[in-house]
């Protein structure tokens, strides 16, 4: 969420001159006020102390804290998130932004960024002949609880300048990780242990991700300088562009920069490695002039766009709810839908809310003036009597009363939260969120 000026400079004031848990209590009670206003009930002390110590109570309770599910990637893998329960889930989201006012990220680091998006990170990238994407192996596991607290106690943090202020770090560290079973690389040999690292699903896991890849965006932002390219970095996810693709070496010798084991290749994994990331070598991609070239599931060669394939489901989906009844409509959106997502958990997805949230996306990503989005929007907007994106049919005019009931609650949802995680990361993670809260 975002905070204005005045509750910005309070939340640094009492960051900057906290030196005790009762700062640090008092610190997020006035941040919980911000977010929920008058409806907000102050954290106690004994809530605070349990979440702390979470990761040294028996494993048998780990289950309690975070709800661990599986979503399917484009690639026909599964990424798990641990999403924490209610309690957990409200310090950590009062903690995200107030460390969110503290730290700023790199002018390169674009995902969970507030005002930037796929669509700013795409932009970057249009135009250019060459287009050359890596993504950082296991992301948010591969960064522990060990470096997280190293990473509070420096600037802008400054949680290492007292034993107090270090007591602080160890308690933001505790409420932001979790024990789990990770891959590490030992001896040139990946095995696997139990580490407390940072979870998916947390919602401080993407401000500590980016301060954390901070050297890493200031050494890839130097390195892509000095070979005349564009660097851009949404999460794990990490493009360069150029129009070229030769360099002349100290030696005065000619060499593609993509290329396997080029002077580039070579200094861009050393980079890496410094870091502690190592690069999925799976997803390695040299996007060429006159192919598809794609930035973050964006289409760049002359412009920021969609896949073609979006706007023809989007279609699809609509005509099903024009030419056919509700219950026809949704068993033939479902069979696509669990083929491209995988099998749902114990409950399906809303169909009126998937196309909403999609049109929501494609308005994000071409304008709100573009036709299509507009064509497609009217159709939506003239079946659901509504003239302004919103929840607030009747469930009765779409559906028989048997699927009615099972859907009413969907639409009592929070959608501000949905809609904001489309603006800043996209439909798949605002989806995502949904089937996680159901």
């Amino acid at each position: 969420m975002k905070t204005n000026q005045i509750q910005k400079k309070e939340i640094k004031k009492l960051f900057n001159n906290m030196d005790s848990k009762p700062d640090f209590l008092s610190l997020l009670n006035y941040t919980k006020s911000v977010i929920y206003g008058d409806k907000a009930f102050p954290f106690t002390e004994k809530q605070l102390n349990f979440y702390i110590n979470i990761n040294k109570i028996k494993k048998t309770r780990e289950k309690e804290v975070y709800k661990t599910f599986e979503v399917k990637k484009k690639s026909g893998k599964t990424r798990t998130i641990h999403a924490p329960i209610k309690g957990l889930k409200e310090f950590q989201k009062c903690l995200n932004v107030i460390l969110s006012t503290i730290y700023e990220p790199h002018k390169n680091a674009f995902g969970f960024v507030i005002d930037k998006s796929i669509v700013d990170n795409a932009k970057n990238h249009i135009g250019k002949n060459y287009v050359y994407n890596i993504d950082l192996k296991d992301f948010f596991p591969s960064i522990d609880a060990k470096r997280i607290w190293g990473r509070l106690t420096a600037k802008p943090f400054n949680l290492g300048t007292t034993q107090n202020r270090k007591h602080i770090a160890n308690m933001i560290k505790g409420v932001c990780c979790t024990p789990r079973q990770v891959e590490r690389l030992i001896d040139d040999k990946w095995t696997t242990q139990s580490i407390s690292v940072l979870p998916q699903g947390a919602a401080t896991s993407p401000i500590l991700t980016n301060a954390i890849c901070e050297r890493l965006d200031i050494q890839l932002t130097g390195l892509s300088k000095r070979f005349g390219l564009v660097y851009s970095r949404y999460a794990d996810d990490i493009t360069f562009s150029s129009m070229h693709n030769t360099y002349t070496t100290d030696k005065g010798e000619r060499e593609a920069i993509f290329e396997s084991d080029s002077t580039f290749d070579q200094e861009l994994r050393r980079i890496i490695k410094s870091q502690n990331f190592h690069i999925n070598e799976k997803k390695i991609r040299l996007q060429k002039r006159g192919y598809k070239q794609e930035v973050t599931g964006l289409i760049v060669n002359d412009k920021v766009n969609t896949p073609n394939y979006y706007i023809k489901e989007l279609r699809h989906w609509i005509y099903f709810l024009e030419s056919k009844d509700y219950d026809t409509a949704y068993k033939l959106f479902l069979k696509k839908y669990i083929k491209n997502k995988g099998e749902m958990n114990k409950s399906k997805p809303n169909m009126l809310m998937v196309i909403e949230g999609k049109l929501l996306y494609l308005k994000m990503i071409k304008g709100e003036t573009n036709t299509t989005y507009l064509k497609l929007k009217t159709r939506f907007d003239r079946l659901t009597e509504a003239s302004t994106l919103k929840l607030s049919y009747t469930v009765e005019d779409f559906i028989s009363p048997t699927i009615a009931e099972e859907n009413r609650n969907d639409y009592n949802k929070d959608i501000n939260v949905i809609i904001e995680t489309i603006f800043t990361e996209g439909l798949e993670k605002a989806m995502n969120l949904y089937t996680a809260e159901k």
